[in-house]
């Protein structure tokens, strides 16, 4: 089983804080559509022995496109892949983009799961983020979506300049009364060359609180799970039933196609990814080319890459799988460096598996890196 991703480099605004690829302007709108109609179809055969199970549309805003352009390009991957009966299909949506006319058009589609970047129901949050929605129409718009759709998941942010412990509270408080199925959370960080670390460098704002982050990470985590969610990810909160499907075949390994500028692709043995330039893939894709890199994978870049992904799930990473991919000598590397961790009660080993505590989540990254082999063949 592996997964379609489908970038939508297009935004309203640009957000303070994020790096990802997208243009404000919408001029290139219908050409980028065709063109990902193009690169789906003519990367078929790397999926030629693979049932898709997930489709998901990313960005960017993917809510900007019209019902017709999102159905299009679900149409052109259900006649070029083997897709299974019922595939999870995501899309990304903005409140300002979610009328109740607009998710009741959404319903009637074949997309059954929306990702609804709320961030925050606080104006002040969402105007220092420089979000295109009010803490208003983020609410409206929750109110007539879970009216028609079942799968749903919201993003908040923690983590940001001037929100109180208090108002982080409220704010998983307001996100409960929705009863959601599906949290995504994440701290508010500083990504080189964006608005955020500007104002930052110029002491217009203040600098984010790594302490303040990983107060609130704890917060969120001891409120979801005292009300049934499961933290089967780092930055991930479901339901039974609800984890996301796309995202967790990422964390455990699976091949996915990444359709669009700046998507990036896997499967298992090479990493590749598309240029990050709209006109640059539209013009590539429309004489035939794919403008992409690809990177071969050496063993110890798997292992490493397995490392970090499994040690941020409930899943953890398995003693056995490593010994049996990469060998005793990985088994044995993985098990000396994690036992400084192991004292520290930030990892633990069962059932012959590797898992974060409690206390070593927040942290796991950085845990990864130091499990992390360098230099061998």
């Amino acid at each position: 089983m592996s997964g379609i991703y489908i970038h939508i480099p297009f935004c309203k605004q640009a957000c303070h804080y994020c790096d990802f690829h997208f243009s404000t302007s919408l001029k290139k709108k219908y050409d980028l559509v065709k063109a990902l109609a193009i690169e789906i179809e003519i990367r078929k055969d790397e999926f030629k022995d693979t049932v898709v199970e997930t489709i998901y549309f990313g960005g960017g805003t993917p809510s900007i496109l019209t019902n017709d352009e999102l159905q299009f390009l679900i149409d052109v991957v259900q006649s070029n892949y083997e897709v299974v009966k019922h595939p999870e299909i995501t899309l990304e949506a903005n409140p300002d983009d979610l009328s109740k006319e607009r998710i009741i058009e959404l319903s009637n589609s074949s997309i059954n799961r929306l990702s609804i970047g709320i961030q925050s129901f606080f104006e002040s949050d969402l105007k220092l983020m420089n979000r295109a929605h009010s803490a208003t129409e983020a609410k409206a718009c929750l109110s007539i979506a879970t009216q028609y759709f079942d799968n749903i998941s919201i993003d908040l942010i923690y983590g940001v300049q001037g929100a109180s412990h208090e108002q982080w509270m409220k704010n998983i408080d307001i996100a409960l009364s929705y009863n959601m199925p599906h949290i995504s959370s994440y701290a508010l960080t500083v990504e080189p060359k964006t608005a955020l670390a500007s104002f930052i460098s110029k002491g217009i704002i203040g600098d984010v609180d790594d302490d303040q982050a990983h107060e609130q990470f704890h917060m969120l985590k001891d409120k979801l799970e005292e009300q049934g969610f499961v933290h089967y990810e780092l930055s991930n909160f479901g339901k039974e039933g609800y984890f996301s499907k796309n995202n967790t075949a990422y964390w455990q390994g699976k091949s996915y196609l990444g359709i669009g500028p700046s998507a990036h692709s896997f499967n298992g043995n090479q990493r590749g990814w598309n240029v990050r330039n709209n006109s640059k893939y539209i013009r590539a894709i429309e004489q035939g080319e794919l403008p992409m890199e690809i990177e071969t994978l050496t063993k110890t870049d798997q292992y490493n890459e397995y490392i970090m992904t499994g040690l941020r799930t409930i899943w953890g990473v398995s003693l056995l799988k490593v010994n049996s991919d990469f060998g005793e000598s990985y088994k044995n590397y993985l098990i000396q460096q994690a036992e400084v961790f192991i004292n520290q009660h930030l990892l633990y080993i069962d059932d012959e598996h590797i898992r974060v505590t409690k206390k070593g989540q927040f942290l796991s990254d950085g845990i990864a890196s130091e499990l992390f082999k360098i230099n061998l063949s």
